[in-house]
């Protein structure tokens, strides 16, 4: 017997929001999924992933840039210890090397990036792989943005995930790899919703609520900004209907259990011709 929906497991995840300047915003790293992918196959997202016990189990004190407690601190999640808390991290910056070939690490020449791509194709394990390189983890580069949790009542499997921003590394090339991943874009923000409206580009509602935020701000600086001076919003939506007349709702509306708005955006996203959309057409985003 298949489990109910509030019995599924819910699964700790991360993922890195990558920014940079260009002449015309903020551009946003994304990565778009493979076709086969069991978890939005052909849809482009920030690159991460599941938590691995390995995450938490790292050497903080060789391996890190900042202390547990710091990291733990900025989470601001009292119900987790210090080491969860640290894999998060840890996880974040893991699953972006391993899906864009992008690592956060002190004094990492591009040289020492494409080596340890290299060692990781071969089966080295992460942990063994800045041990080996000698590379400490820039997880004080990260800040918290926001935590999305899936929905009891959604089809797709249950996570947890905790949504990082940070600068992307000067240097370095963003690369897909081909497994999981079929492309690696830099995407500014409201063009990207665009496409996505267009029909030229798939992308799930974290992916399109996250853009449409990012999108109010001209600089990484002013998003780093924001980041920094308040709590990430924990979002759990709450979906009403089946399939192509579902309405997804989020903190702050009317019809969902938590009334204070947690992010700026519309409250309410209609499933209508195989995409999301705010009740006020696509300026609805921004509104």
């Amino acid at each position: 017997m298949n489990p109910s929906p509030e019995e599924r497991p819910v699964r700790a995840a991360s993922t890195l929001i990558l920014l940079r300047d260009a002449a015309d915003g903020v551009e946003v790293l994304m990565l778009k999924r493979h076709g086969l992918s069991e978890t939005l196959g052909g849809a482009f997202v920030f690159p991460g992933g599941k938590v691995d016990a390995e995450d938490a189990a790292l050497d903080g004190e060789h391996f890190l840039d900042q202390t547990a407690s710091v990291l733990h601190d900025r989470l601001g999640e009292q119900d987790i210890d210090t080491a969860t808390a640290v894999g998060l991290y840890v996880a974040a910056l893991r699953e972006t090397f391993e899906e864009s070939g992008l690592l956060l690490a002190q004094q990492l020449a591009p040289a020492q990036s494409d080596a340890a791509l290299a060692r990781l194709a071969q089966g080295t394990a992460f942990n063994a792989l800045l041990a080996e390189l000698q590379l400490r983890l820039c997880v004080d580069a990260l800040a918290p943005w926001s935590r999305w949790i899936t929905p009891p009542s959604s089809a797709n499997k249950r996570f947890d995930t905790r949504f990082f921003v940070a600068r992307a590394p000067e240097g370095l090339l963003a690369r897909h790899d081909e497994r999981e991943t079929t492309e690696a874009r830099w995407v500014l923000p409201r063009p990207a919703l665009q496409s996505y409206w267009d029909g030229e580009l798939m992308l799930a509602p974290p992916q399109i609520m996250t853009l449409a935020h990012l999108a109010r701000h001209a600089t990484v600086d002013s998003a780093l900004t924001e980041a920094r001076a308040r709590r990430p919003a924990l979002i759990l939506p709450h979906i009403l209907g089946q399939g192509d007349t579902r309405t997804m709702c989020y903190p702050g509306d009317e019809l969902h259990p938590v009334r204070e708005r947690a992010m700026p955006g519309p409250l309410r996203l209609f499933a209508r011709n195989k995409r999301f959309a705010p009740l006020d057409g696509f300026e609805g985003f921004f509104g």
